[in-house]
């Protein structure tokens, strides 16, 4: 064997590096069930923990909490993409005459889409991100395991309370989320190109749906789970000091969006794969 392992360093490297890879998920699937089992923990033994997290997560301190709180960021991401959707909808409409459908777009795209994916996407890069690099840093301090030795739980204490406090956030986000979609589109529609209110209230009624709705803030919280899953488990894990902190942020945030990509993906195929619900015409 050991001849074998000599003669053949590539195979014996890529067989390694396959084995690490399928190590890795395991650690994280345990991680991910250890997190899981903790929420309970953290509603009842960690209350004021997750109350901290709530009010530091959704509006930050001091002047973050005006210019750079995840609701003003999500806020005005969702303005400039449904600001987007009312130029591209329009004009398009327009080239075949039914610019009449402005409002079909804003309750079809702005729900379905643009309000989940803008949500998760700015949950994972401000509250994950942030969430990586404070539990990182605790890493690299020595401040976990000073906690794990006080006989705290530390998984419970620090990554199940985060989740938590991520998924009661994603709440409003996302209710902020699709309002700003929905203001911007029809602000955009009808103050730019001077479409009538009426004709876009009207379509933006009929077309749009309670339950996709519904089914949106579902794939929100849904996203919302698995972008804190992803970052605290690269933030509890960071090793490398600051550097290692650097590297665990970039990591978790490339994970946590192609998760969130995923995510809505599978999720608008399991709702609106076999029939989207959608009737243009009867």
């Amino acid at each position: 064997m050991s001849n074998a392992s000599t003669q053949f360093p590539r195979l014996r490297r890529t067989f390694a590096s396959w084995a690490g890879g399928w190590n890795r998920i395991g650690e994280q699937t345990q991680f991910y069930g250890e997190t899981i089992k903790g929420i309970g923990d953290a509603f009842l033994r960690y209350k004021g923990e997750v109350v901290r997290l709530i009010a530091q997560m959704s509006l930050g301190v001091g002047a973050l909490a005006v210019i750079g709180g995840t609701i003003v960021i999500v806020g005005f991401l969702t303005l400039s993409a449904g600001a987007l959707i009312s130029v591209q909808a329009y004009s398009q409409l327009e080239e075949i005459g039914v610019e009449a459908l402005a409002g079909f777009t804003s309750a079809f795209l702005n729900v379905r889409l643009v309000g989940p994916l803008v949500a998760g996407i700015g949950l994972a890069a401000t509250i994950g991100a942030g969430a990586t690099a404070q539990l990182g840093a605790m890493r690299i301090s020595e401040e976990i395991d000073a906690l794990e030795v006080m006989g705290i739980r530390s998984v419970a204490y620090l990554a199940s309370t985060r989740v938590v406090a991520g998924v009661i956030i994603v709440i409003p986000l996302y209710c902020i989320a699709v309002l700003m979609a929905f203001i911007a589109t029809r602000v955009g529609t009808t103050a730019v190109y001077g479409q009538s209110t009426g004709v876009y209230d009207h379509y933006f009624n009929t077309f749009l749906n309670p339950m996709d709705i519904i089914y949106s803030f579902l794939q929100a919280v849904s996203m919302a789970i698995v972008v804190m899953l992803v970052h605290t488990y690269y933030g509890f894990n960071a090793s490398g000091g600051p550097a290692g902190v650097g590297e665990a942020v970039g990591r978790a945030v490339r994970t946590s969006l192609i998760a969130a990509v995923f995510v809505t993906l599978f999720v608008s195929l399991a709702l609106y794969g076999q029939s989207g619900g959608l009737n243009l015409s009867g």
